[in-house]
């Protein structure tokens, strides 16, 4: 980023700011200077007027010019051919020193006495602005006749170079870098705020308009305006040529003048073809596969922020401009055109990076400089398209910028800082206060980078050298607790015999179809799989689980237990995870107790072994139906009264099919498996009583109707009931007996009997008007 010390100044008062401080000021504020000079115009080099200019007598291509430099007139032999438009120009007079062995003294050129050299930039000292010499107008200051050129401090102006990081977008302007000034120099920075004149203008909306398809993540603004007499003024043309940035047409200049100036992405569309008094400007704008395009009566003329339309760019010779600002937010473009591999012109690099925002600043300063140094007329108001984005908040304390920087910073200090540099601060009473990002300013996410904008300004020369000392903080959040339900879950199961299985997230689709499970949409499905086997995303891990255990029990083993945490995947690909697990053959491994004859696995050691991994669950007919499952030894997983999962012995052809005896298998949802806040009861003081209540009831209610019925009176002194009997023969019909052990307890005194009967006879009361229970 090159800028100048008299540009600068347009946004920013630094006229007693020296180079040095100037220098001190970027480099402590993180815009480092890479060079930084000084251009000097030697001395009696002065403004003239030429009054006279005629053709050489002995020469085609030589001028005589009568020239007053205020001391007199003076007749001076030039040989640019631009001479003869000029009125003002930079003369050297007789003594002048333009090198050091470059002196002006007076000659005679084709037997013609000269007196003086009419300069070029270049002979001055300066860049080189284009060829022929370099005629002065009142952009550098009021010209007076004699005065020496190096009193012009646009001319002889400093240079500086600054080499700014990739996420610093918002200092690719003249006016970012003001703006981080103006807070480390604590300077106000100069208003803008030209409105523009209004006279007999014709309203552009009554010319064109602005049509938004669907959703746009931009903005734009347009406008209109009749060009006539554009031309380049000597500022523009030498601040150009100082950022090593010359155009070739006054256009060009104008728009790289006013972006470098403001930030602003500005573009220019031809519009001399357009009958205005015919026919509207229709302008679409429309995203295309996250690309935004621009079409202007149904032609495509630019994908906002990546390129233009050649054939639609405005030049010198248009009679009729459509002037365009627009901002995207650089993170939707950088991907989207790597992605794409999409042709980009020079504004890219700016929007790329993070341009400036503000629209109407750069439209604003258009109009200022359009109305002030031209003749071109502007159509009255603008059109636009303003994206509604929901600023960026981040929490701040004071406490915690001045533990990260390691010096204590106060609250008004910060605040002020913050200020400064365009964010807008919440006050409050508390140490914590909120921060508004500002939009310009796309790379603050955190409040490390908020801190890192105080650092800056404050100067990291300014902070006290301290001993690094680490400080943590507890950062349990939703990824810890997984972690760590993982953990636990992992270590209880290989505390009760269970090995952990890692399989791949694809299975064999024939498999899945066979057993009855879903698979994924054919359109969401896997394009090239690896192998054969692996040709589908898996919607259940027991298929991997099954195959693993065959493979082990081809390598003699005669119990296998392995369980595995992993993602499955519905129809619609969309993931979640689930622990699984499966135990096959014996029950435990030969030893003397069981004679070297163990018994094969069967349903309540499995599932007494489930309990002790996974804690409490209650069990209800099963309602799943794949190729797995056993007609009559198999459930529903209940946790916290929702269906988590399942348990099942797996069916005896389904065992050949893999070649493996007893198994069971068990595939239960892992967020129902993270362990839950849980507010502590209150222990009572006074002894509770167990109360045996027995039931003959239908034979075919399971119990959790009856559980459900019993929690649905919300007994007091009932803390707690289970089954601890069931009994059915032939006396008992259709009808079992049931019995419940009850804990009946009070938190507040001794029981009573009364109370005790009480709470049992509704007990009954309920069950006998339910399900018809009596007692035994």
């Amino acid at each position: 980023m090159i800028l100048t010390r008299t540009w600068l100044n347009n946004f920013l008062d630094i006229s007693k700011v020296s180079d040095e401080k100037l220098y001190e000021t970027l480099n402590s504020i993180g815009l480092e200077v890479d060079s930084i000079k000084k251009y000097e115009i030697p001395q009696k080099v002065v403004v003239g007027k030429i009054l006279s200019c005629e053709k050489h007598p002995d020469a085609d291509k030589l001028n005589v010019c009568q020239i007053d430099i205020g001391s007199g007139v003076r007749q001076i032999v030039c040989g640019a051919s631009n001479v003869v438009d000029a009125e003002y120009v930079a003369v050297a007079t007789v003594g002048a020193k333009l090198g050091e062995d470059f002196e002006i003294k007076h000659a005679k050129l084709r037997g013609v006495d000269s007196e003086g050299m009419v300069c070029s930039a270049s002979e001055l000292g300066l860049p080189n602005i284009g060829n022929g010499i370099m005629i002065l107008d009142d952009s550098i200051g009021e010209l007076v006749i004699g005065k020496e050129l190096n009193e012009y401090e646009k001319v002889a102006d400093t240079v500086i170079e600054i080499e700014l990081t990739a996420n610093r977008g918002d200092c690719l302007s003249v006016h970012g870098v003001a703006r981080d000034l103006s807070a480390a120099l604590n300077t106000p920075m100069n208003k803008f705020d030209y409105e523009g004149q209004n006279i007999g203008k014709i309203g552009i909306a009554r010319i064109a308009k602005l049509v938004k398809k669907g959703n746009i993540n931009a903005s734009l603004r347009y406008v209109m305006v009749n060009m006539e007499d554009l031309h380049t003024s000597l500022l523009f043309s030498l601040r150009l040529a100082f950022i090593e940035e010359p155009q070739d047409s006054s256009l060009s200049a104008l728009l790289k003048y006013i972006t470098h100036s403001t930030g602003v992405i500005l573009r220019a569309y031809e519009m001399s073809e357009l009958n205005l008094e015919e026919e509207k400007l229709v302008i679409d704008v429309y995203s295309d596969e996250e690309v935004i395009n621009i079409s202007m009566n149904q032609k495509a003329v630019s994908q906002l922020g990546i390129n233009q339309n050649e054939e639609s760019m405005a030049n010198d010779n248009s009679k009729v401009v459509l002037f365009e600002t627009s901002y995207m937010h650089p993170n939707l473009l950088v991907d989207v055109v790597a992605e794409k591999k999409l042709k980009t012109d020079e504004l890219y690099y700016n929007t790329s990076r993070g341009s400036e925002p503000n629209l109407c600043f750069g439209i604003n300063y258009l109009t200022y400089l359009l109305e002030k140094y031209t003749a071109c007329k502007l159509y009255d108001g603008t059109i636009s398209l303003a994206e509604d984005v929901e600023p960026d908040i981040i929490t701040v304390t004071s406490e915690e910028v001045s533990s990260l920087i390691g010096n204590e910073v106060s609250k008004a200090e910060i605040m002020n800082i913050l200020s400064a540099l365009g964010f807008s601060v919440q006050s409050s009473v508390e140490d914590k206060f909120g921060v508004t990002v500002p939009n310009f300013r796309h790379d603050i996410e955190n409040i490390q980078d908020v801190t890192e904008e105080v650092v800056r300004i404050i100067g990291i020369n300014n902070i006290e050298a301290k001993p690094l000392c680490y400080s943590e903080k507890v950062r349990i959040n939703n990824s810890t607790q997984r972690y760590l339900a993982k953990k636990a879950l992992r270590e209880r199961a290989i505390a009760n015999g269970f090995d952990e299985s890692v399989s791949y997230a694809f299975t064999d689709k024939s498999l899945l179809e066979k057993y009855n499970f879903p698979v994924v949409k054919s359109e969401l499905d896997i394009i090239n799989p690896i192998t054969a086997d692996f040709n589908t995303l898996r919607t259940t891990v027991l298929l991997n689980l099954l195959q693993a255990s065959q493979r082990n029990v081809n390598y003699s083993k005669k119990s296998i237990a392995l369980f595995e945490i992993g993602t499955i995947f519905n129809a619609n690909r969309e993931e979640h995870e689930v622990l699984s697990l499966i135990f096959t053959g014996q029950k435990e491994s030969e030893n003397v107790s069981n004679a070297g004859k163990p018994a094969p696995i069967e349903f309540e050691t499995f599932v007494k072994k489930l309990s002790a991994i996974i804690g409490n669950y209650k069990l209800r007919t099963s309602i799943e139906n794949n190729g797995l499952m056993h007609p009559y030894q198999s459930a529903d997983i209940i946790i916290d009264n929702h269906i988590c999962g399942f348990l099942t012995k797996v069916h005896p052809t389904v065992c050949e099919s893999f070649d493996l005896k007893e198994t069971f298998v068990a595939e239960i949802n892992f967020d129902a498996l993270i362990p839950k806040h849980i507010n502590a009861d209150a222990i009572s003081n006074f002894q509770g009583v167990y109360k045996d209540l027995s039931l003959v009831i239908d034979k075919n209610l399971p119990f959790d109707q009856i559980a459900l019925a019993i929690n649905s009176l919300k007994l007091d002194l009932l803390k707690r009931f289970y089954a601890v009997d069931i009994y059915h023969d032939e006396e008992l019909g259709e009808q079992k007996s049931l019995t419940l052990r009850l804990f009946i307890q009070s938190m507040n005194d001794t029981l009573k009997e009364e109370e005790i009967e009480t709470t049992v006879n509704a007990i009954l009361e309920k069950l006998k008007t339910e399900y018809g229970a009596t007692l035994r």
